[in-house]
């Protein structure tokens, strides 16, 4: 029987701000891409990395390196909906060290009874567009963002039909993008 959802990890990014590559941070007996990735793999049944495999290849995990370089998070959407074999896609940044098995099952739960291109969980903080599911059918919309240079992912989920999921506590959603940020974990 086929997966119903593909699952990938977005590792792609530069940093900048942490000064050292945030999905290699030690977390626990391994790393936090290690755990993100385990974390999405028990929901979905299986994960795929997105970033560059000379860097995380050593983890075990399939790695496909961006399509379209230098273009953040969305590059790396667009990078997992070309290679999708599944309608239905979680696809979630590396730097959530609260993010559960728990709420990825509520929000795939929460997908499969929703409509539109993209669920994605909305707090008092706002929409989270990485941590969500997405269709492959943003695919096209996602490769017009990249020919426009509309690289923000609160300016992409605008342009597609997204649905929302209230979430009340935002804590599994929290990243680390600071030695500060990181510090407090």
């Amino acid at each position: 029987m086929p997966a119903a959802y593909s699952g990938f990890v977005l590792a792609g990014g530069q940093s900048t701000r942490m000064g050292r590559d945030k999905a290699l941070l030690p977390f626990g007996r391994s790393t936090l891409l290690d755990h993100i990735a385990k974390t999405v793999e028990a929901v979905a049944g299986n994960v795929t990395v997105i970033g560059p495999p000379d860097r995380y290849g050593k983890l075990g995990y399939p790695v496909v390196p961006d399509l379209v370089q230098n273009s953040g998070p969305l590059g790396g959407l667009y990078t997992a909906l070309s290679i999708t074999q599944t309608d239905w896609n979680l696809i979630v940044a590396c730097d959530m060290p609260a993010l559960t098995p728990g709420f990825l099952e509520q929000l795939l739960h929460a997908a499969k009874s929703g409509s539109g291109d993209c669920l994605a969980p909305q707090t008092g903080a706002g929409l989270d567009p990485l941590c969500a599911v997405y269709h492959r059918r943003c695919l096209p919309f996602a490769k017009a963002a990249l020919d426009r240079k509309l690289l923000k992912m609160q300016e992409f989920v605008s342009t597609i039909q997204t649905s929302t999921w209230l979430v009340p506590d935002s804590a599994p959603l929290e990243n680390v993008n600071t030695p500060e940020e990181w510090a407090i974990r």
